[in-house]
């Protein structure tokens, strides 16, 4: 049985119909251009606050294996996997809750859109934040060292070892860079006179100049290194202002973000690759390996040999947080001490002219 209906009618419902399902793909199409710009966008935390070179793979893989591996004993690199996993779960809580809520096949197919459009993201602040550091720290140097030939904000290639400058910024804290001996042990690249990633460059340290007898005083404390993390992680233009202890400005949040100890070290990393003349980023900068530089900077803060060093260590990220972001007091505005601010004696002024 069939009730007949006109031909036309049933063209203009099939349309219908096919119109609809077009705006349901247009839908998920938008949907999913949208999710995919929200991973890239938040992607861009990655290389600044947890990792700047290990796989984010990497990362879930050590934490997976210390689910199911109970046993307490891990090697150093493993242990940095998993202080940059747990990292990874502060800076973007919902990729964890992600992992955690999806079976194997939908982790897997959600874990190759996910990391490649982090990665993407990752990658695109890393370039940002080399080339802003580029430009700035040729001004810094010539602001601070005032060398007789200024250094180009656009070329590279006069920087490192051949700068004097540069050099004397990137020079091991164990020598003299004014010791003729040293500066052409240097720039031969001697035997003697090896830089790689197992010393701390003079930049790292209060005044650019190391103690011998104590090289941990000092250390992360220069100017350069401030004016970097400024200009990347509040504003360029606030970079110039790193005399007294900031402007308090948002000192609640930002002290979170302050006291992120990898935070400080792309920084570090980031401000040595300016100082140097190779023009893009690499891994290894002649005998200088920028991975366990990182490794290094990281350790430092994360894995001191005992209580006393934790409590240097605390007291220095302190020190970072009143020099990037001020000094707040609002704990002391007790109710008290509010109590007898003008805008409740205002408000209580008030009240008795209409009683």
């Amino acid at each position: 049985l069939r009730v007949s209906t006109s031909p036309q009618a049933r063209a203009k419902r099939k349309i219908a119909a096919l119109m609809e399902e077009v705006e349901t793909l247009k839908q998920d199409k938008t949907i999913k251009q949208r999710k995919t710009t929200y991973y890239v966008s938040q992607g861009r935390a990655l290389r600044r606050m947890v990792v700047l070179y290990t796989p984010i793979e990497d990362l879930v893989a050590e934490n997976d294996r210390r689910c199911e591996d109970t046993d307490g004993d891990h090697t150093i690199e493993q242990n940095r996997l998993q202080r940059g996993y747990i990292e990874l779960a502060k800076v973007l809580p919902w990729f964890h809750e992600k992992l955690a809520g999806f079976d194997f096949e939908e982790s897997e197919e959600m874990l190759r859109k996910v990391f490649s459009s982090i990665l993407r993201g990752a990658d695109s602040a890393r370039g940002d934040d080399t080339g802003t550091l580029k430009e700035l720290v040729a001004s810094w140097v010539n602001i601070e060292c005032r060398p007789p030939s200024l250094i180009r904000i656009d070329d590279k290639h006069h920087r490192g070892f051949v700068n004097d400058a540069c050099g004397k910024l990137l020079c091991p804290a164990e020598w003299r860079w004014e010791d003729p001996v040293v500066k052409a042990g240097i720039r031969d690249r001697t035997t003697t006179f090896i830089v790689s990633e197992n010393t701390w460059p003079s930049f790292m340290y209060e005044n650019y100049q190391a103690d011998i007898k104590n090289l941990e005083s000092g250390l992360f404390k220069s100017r350069l290194l401030i004016m970097g993390f400024k200009a990347i992680f509040t504003s360029p233009s606030s970079a110039n202002e790193v005399d007294g202890d900031g402007d308090g400005a948002d000192i609640i949040e930002n002290n979170r973000r302050a006291r992120r100890r990898s935070d400080q070290a792309k920084v570090k990393t980031c401000i040595r690759f300016a100082l140097s003349n190779i023009t893009s980023w690499r891994t290894v900068d002649a005998d200088f390996d920028y991975q366990f530089f990182w490794n290094n900077i990281v350790d430092f803060f994360e894995d001191p040999p005992g209580p006393a060093a934790l409590a240097r260590v605390n007291k220095l990220l302190d020190w970072w947080t009143r020099k990037v972001f001020g000094r707040n007091h609002r704990q002391d505005l007790t109710p008290d001490v509010v109590k007898h601010m003008s805008v409740n004696s205002l408000a209580a002024q008030r009240q008795q002219m209409e009683d």
